[in-house]
C-alpha cells in the first residue's frame, strides 16, 4: 500500500472475494468480483436485493466484459447465491465494455433464460454504447483511432497496424446491447429495497456516468469516477477529437467531495474504502501535478501528445494501454489548450504539437 492509500480507509482489510462468490459489504448489499484479461485485471460488480412491484428479487449493477469464463462465475451466482429468486433489473454506470459487455445477457436471465428484464442507463451511455457496437471501430481500435493518434504523434507504423487490426475490439467485448432501456438521469431517485439512491453523474471518463448514492446509509456506489488506488483515465478520442474530458472531469468530482467521509465508497476497481473527499483532493493534486509536467515540457519545445506519454507514463506500454495513455496525454494538453495557457498548431508532417 502506497502512502496515498494509508489516507483512506478499507474497512474489510485485504479482503478480495473470489469469482462468482458474493461478499456482503452492507445488509443486502453483496460485492462481487470478476476477472479481466487486461492489466487491470479485475472489475467489482454489485447485486443488491430488491422489490419492484410487489416482486422480490434482485438488482445488479454493471456485468463485466463478455466472457465464457464470466458468464460461469455469474451462472455460480444465479445457482447459488439468489435464494431462488429472480433478477429485476440491471443498472449500467456506463458503457465501458467490462461494465456493460454482459448486460444484454444478464438482462435475458443468463444461459438458462430465467428472466426478461429492463437495462437502466443514462441516456448518454446508452446511446455511446449503441455507437461503438455498431461501428466500425472504438476508442481502442479501427482506422479511426489509427488515423487519430497518428495526427498526434504515434508514427510506428507497426502500432497503427495493430490499432487499424483492432477494429472489432469493442463489439467483441459488447456483442450486443438491448434495444429497450430504462433512462437515468442526474438526481433521478432509485428505490432499490429498503435503500433511496440518488443518481449522481459523472463527465469526462465516459459521456454520461452514472453513481448511486444513498445518504440515509452513507453508501456510494462510485463506478470508476472516484477509485482508490488509480486515477480514472480522461481521454480525449477520435470520436470527440477537439473535446475537454478533463476538465470535465474535474468539475464532476464536485459532485462527491462534499460526501461524508464516513461513506462507503464502493469502486469499479480497488477495494471498498472510506473518505471519499480525501481520496478527491489526491486526485486534484495528482492532475495539477501533472499539468505542470505538461506546462513546462511545452514551454522547452512544441510537443505532441506521443511525446508527453513518456513524460507521465514511467513504465513500458503494450498497445491497448498506450491508447489509454495518449488520450490522457492529450486530454492535460487539450485543458492548458482551451484555457488559454497553450497554443496548437499543425506541422508540414501532419503532427499536432502544443507550445507555450
Amino acid at each position: 500500500m502506497n502512502a496515498l492509500e494509508h489516507q483512506l480507509d478499507y474497512p474489510f482489510a485485504d479482503t478480495l472475494p473470489e469469482p462468482g462468490q458474493p461478499f456482503e459489504v452492507a445488509p443486502g448489499l453483496y460485492w462481487l468480483r470478476m476477472p479481466l484479461p487486461f492489466a487491470l485485471d479485475h472489475i467489482n460488480l454489485w447485486l443488491l436485493r430488491d422489490e419492484i412491484d410487489g416482486e422480490a428479487g434482485w438488482t445488479i449493477v454493471d456485468s463485466g466484459i463478455a466472457s465464457d469464463t464470466i458468464k460461469g462465475h455469474w451462472e455460480h451466482v444465479f445457482d447459488t447465491a439468489l435464494g431462488g429468486l429472480p433478477v429485476l433489473r440491471v443498472i449500467v454506470t456506463h458503457c465501458h465494455p467490462d461494465h456493460l459487455g454482459l448486460a444484454h445477457w444478464l438482462c435475458e436471465g443468463g444461459d438458462k433464460k430465467r428472466w426478461n428484464v429492463r437495462l437502466w442507463m443514462t441516456l448518454g451511455e446508452y446511446l455511446n454504447g449503441r455507437v461503438l457496437a455498431a461501428g466500425d471501430g472504438s476508442n481502442a481500435g479501427g482506422a479511426g483511432a489509427a488515423r487519430h493518434f497518428a495526427r498526434h504523434g504515434l508514427t510506428d507504423e507497426a502500432s497503427l497496424a495493430k490499432l487499424r487490426e483492432r477494429r472489432g475490439y469493442y463489439s467483441n467485448l459488447v456483442p450486443a446491447i438491448p434495444t429497450q432501456y430504462r433512462r437515468l438521469r442526474e438526481a433521478d431517485t432509485v428505490t432499490i429495497g429498503a435503500r433511496r439512491w440518488r443518481v449522481v453523474t459523472g463527465f469526462g471518463h465516459s459521456p454520461e456516468h452514472c453513481a448511486l448514492y444513498s445518504e440515509a446509509d452513507d453508501v456510494l456506489i462510485s463506478g470508476d469516477m472516484v477509485l482508490p488506488r488509480i486515477s480514472t483515465n480522461v481521454s480525449v478520442f477520435d470520436i470527440e477529437p477537439e473535446g475537454n474530458p478533463l476538465a470535465l472531469y474535474l468539475e464532476s468530482l464536485g459532485r462527491y467531495e462534499t460526501m461524508p467521509e464516513r461513506t462507503l465508497a464502493l469502486p469499479s476497481h480497488g477495494k471498498p474504502f472510506r473518505g471519499v473527499s480525501t481520496r478527491i483532493a489526491q486526485l486534484r493534486a495528482h492532475h495539477d501535478a501533472r499539468l505542470a509536467e505538461v506546462l513546462d515540457a511545452c514551454a522547452s519545445a512544441p510537443r505532441c501528445a506521443s511525446d508527453i506519454v513518456p513524460i507521465m507514463f514511467k513504465r513500458q506500454l503494450d498497445i491497448h494501454q498506450m491508447t489509454f495513455a495518449m488520450g490522457e496525454a492529450l486530454a492535460h494538453l487539450h485543458l492548458l489548450w482551451l484555457d488559454g495557457k497553450l497554443k496548437r498548431a499543425t506541422g508540414d508532417d501532419g503532427v499536432i504539437r502544443f507550445a507555450v
